[in-house]
């Protein structure tokens, strides 16, 4: 998977520019607050169809217009399209070839991307809903079903939800309708559940192993953690568990008005040596298990998709020692087209330097180095 070319219309601070892409090494070069996060920030819009930085989507828009537009230029499978995403004040809409897709979720596997930023210390060090929105981007780029289905829970959800507290307001015994939005509920937690443990599988398959070779430490995994008290998928049990927690506290939801029980109360953490990285780690070592968490996503989307995906690293040398930035340029396989932004050159191996598309930006102006 190849970004040929990115162009931009009234995103953050550029105006109107185009940028062609390698297919291998790409870095942006420039001081702080010039734009380049900017320019990372656009490539994953238009992959994820929202920012990674801001929860508000009206922040993308240029200070003073009513608009913005982000088009892409994909190979895939050898195969070009044109991707676009569009964003004014009263909607948001995306385009394959021209033509508009009508559910974003149908539109967010067509374009894979990994990004690491220095935010993603969040992942270890934020609340248990960062690591679940991690989790659903994730999956969601290899299943947009596993998306569809996890738009359904949460409306599920919110009716179920709902109805305890009229339940409760009314005072009424009939729990008829709430059986009914339970097995509803249900059946979609099961997809959800067995996508989470399938990632977190393949995953800490390879996470060890890369992060043994970025830090020379070793007995890293991520350990998946949910109020089921589950261990590994099983549909059965998953569904006795479930059906029993709801029977079992339904005099304490209904007075809350709540859903206790679900993937959408889990979470996970990092565990090093069997001990929490989050209370126990250095930030070094959190920064170093974000970084291995990262990288061991590059085979998985490949494995999956048959290509690899778009790698994004935003500033993350300049914290590195030579030795870990030796380590990971490995993984920084020439067949990943990875886009990298720095405010020094000289923190960037000379290995990736070699063939790579360096972009001087300046207060939101852009023009190709010759180095």
């Amino acid at each position: 998977m190849i970004l040929n070319n990115i162009s931009l219309i009234n995103f953050r601070n550029y105006d109107n520019i185009s940028l062609d892409l390698c297919d291998n090494i790409n870095i942006l070069i420039g001081d702080n607050a010039q734009g380049k996060t900017n320019i990372l920030e656009s490539i994953y819009v238009l992959g994820i169809t929202k920012s990674h930085r801001s929860l508000i989507d009206n922040n993308l828009i240029k200070n003073n217009e009513s608009f913005c537009r982000i088009k892409g230029k994909v190979t895939t499978n050898k195969t070009l399209k044109k991707l676009e995403f569009f964003l004014s004040n009263k909607e948001k809409k995306v385009f394959i070839n021209k033509n508009q897709v009508k559910k974003l979720t149908d539109y967010i596997s067509k374009f894979n991307i990994i990004i690491f930023t220095p935010d993603d210390l969040e992942l270890i060090k934020g609340a248990p809903n960062v690591r679940r929105k991690f989790l659903n981007i994730e999956i969601g780029q290899l299943d947009n079903k596993y998306l569809n289905i996890l738009n359904d829970y949460n409306k599920l959800l919110k009716t179920r939800n709902e109805y305890l507290k009229r339940l409760m307001e009314n005072k009424s015994k009939d729990t008829k309708y709430l059986s009914i939005l339970d097995d509803k509920l249900i059946e979609k937690a099961l997809y959800i559940y067995k996508g989470r443990f399938d990632f977190i599988k393949k995953i800490n398959d390879k996470l060890n192993n890369i992060y043994e070779d970025i830090t020379n430490g070793n007995k890293l995994l991520i350990q998946y953690e949910n109020n089921l008290g589950i261990e590994k998928y099983d549909e059965n049990y998953i569904k006795k568990i479930m059906k029993e927690k709801f029977k079992s506290n339904l005099r304490r939801e209904l007075i809350i008005g709540n859903t206790f029980f679900g993937p959408h109360k889990d979470d996970f953490v990092f565990m090093l040596n069997n001990k929490d990285v989050k209370y126990y780690g250095s930030q070094g070592q959190q920064r170093s298990c974000i970084l291995a968490l990262k990288l061991s996503e590059i085979d998985i989307f490949k494995a999956v998709t048959g290509e690899n995906p778009i790698l994004l690293l935003d500033d993350i040398f300049s914290e590195l020692d030579d030795k870990k930035k030796n380590n990971i340029i490995k993984y920084i396989d020439k067949d990943v087209q990875t886009i990298i932004t720095t405010t020094d050159l000289n923190q960037i191996n000379e290995k990736l330097l070699e063939g790579s598309y360096i972009y001087k930006i300046e207060d939101g102006h852009i023009e190709r180095q010759v180095v």
